[in-house]
């Protein structure tokens, strides 16, 4: 691959990770700034409500209750360290596209989680959906990317054409 489309390809992967960062902060913000806590404001019905909560625990405030060390060892520096083997592994193989798109939208939701953590010591949640009997916790954009990548990049593996195996 030429230089300048390696380039394109590396630019195009930093344009979709800094866009799900930015989606992910800018509505954290816009949640901080106007929902009170636990406030319960209707988007769409019941079915899609805004709801603010501080989350100093993983998905779903999993490991809350941990100690400062633990937590900041499991829902900092691991998650810091996978999303630093992910990026080499975006930039140094030869994915295709498919993997690069869900490894981009996994990156940037990773990197709007602990950056939240780092600079707040906590992560606002701000969205519940709701229908029939499913519903969901209460989570954030950069949930909806991690969780899009990784379903993503399941179909992908399960969807994807097998090679042919020719015979000589």
């Amino acid at each position: 691959m030429s230089i300048s489309r390696q380039l394109i390809k590396y630019l195009g992967f930093i344009l979709l990770i800094t866009a799900n960062i930015g989606c992910d902060q800018i509505s954290k913000s816009a949640a901080r700034e106007h929902i009170a806590y636990h406030d319960q404001i209707p988007v769409i019905g019941d079915n899609l409500v805004l709801t603010k909560v501080e989350n100093s625990g993983a998905f779903l405030s999993l490991g809350d209750d941990m100690s400062d060390f633990s937590k900041s060892l499991l829902l900092n520096i691991l998650p810091a360290l996978t999303l630093v083997m992910l990026l080499f592994w975006l930039f140094r193989s030869n994915l295709s596209q498919g993997m690069a798109l869900a490894l981009c939208f996994i990156i940037g939701g990773g990197i709007g989680n602990i950056f939240d953590r780092i600079m707040h010591g906590s992560v606002t949640d701000f969205l519940y959906v709701r229908i029939g009997i499913f519903h969901t916790g209460i989570f954030n954009m950069a949930d909806v990317s991690i969780t899009g990548g990784v379903l993503f990049l399941l179909a992908y593996q399960l969807l994807k054409p097998k090679n042919l195996v020719t015979r000589s």
